[in-house]
């Protein structure tokens, strides 16, 4: 089940996006999805849902759903269960993140992921044992 790569809930959504403000994002975000080396965690995927759905996304409820099947059945994904809370509470203790963050971070770890992408971290910055990358920086 080891992948390089943690994809976070925001590559998942520019993927998506038809904004035209998102334009290079989802570029970039479509690039990352096509790679056969990264997995999620079941929060990212709810978390997904929601924001895929709402304004400005508007995806209706079947079309994201099916986005996330697709993305459940062809990748890793971690499941949310007391262990990995506890490791997300020790993370957000150790590196003053917040309590989500952290468990996407703990999510990553599980999934053997050295590589977390995401822009909602510092670019750079190892949590225990997990990088964050931030594919966005230069777009």
């Amino acid at each position: 089940m080891a992948v390089s790569h943690c994809l976070d809930t925001n590559v998942l959504v520019y993927a998506f996006s038809k904004a035209s403000r998102d334009a290079a994002k989802a570029r970039i975000a479509r690039e990352w999805i096509a790679r056969e080396d990264w997995g999620v965690t079941v929060q990212v995927l709810q978390e997904f849902y929601v924001n895929a759905v709402r304004t400005p996304q508007e995806l209706g409820h079947d079309d994201a759903l099916a986005m996330i099947e697709e993305i459940a059945s062809s990748r890793p994904v971690i499941a949310i269960d007391l262990p990995l809370v506890r490791r997300a509470l020790q993370l957000k203790s150790r590196y003053g993140i917040a309590y989500w963050d952290a468990a996407v971070v703990a999510g990553a770890h599980r999934l053997g992921a050295l590589v977390l992408v995401s822009e909602d971290l510092a670019h750079g910055q190892n949590y225990g044992g997990v990088r964050v990358l931030n594919p966005f920086g230069i777009a």
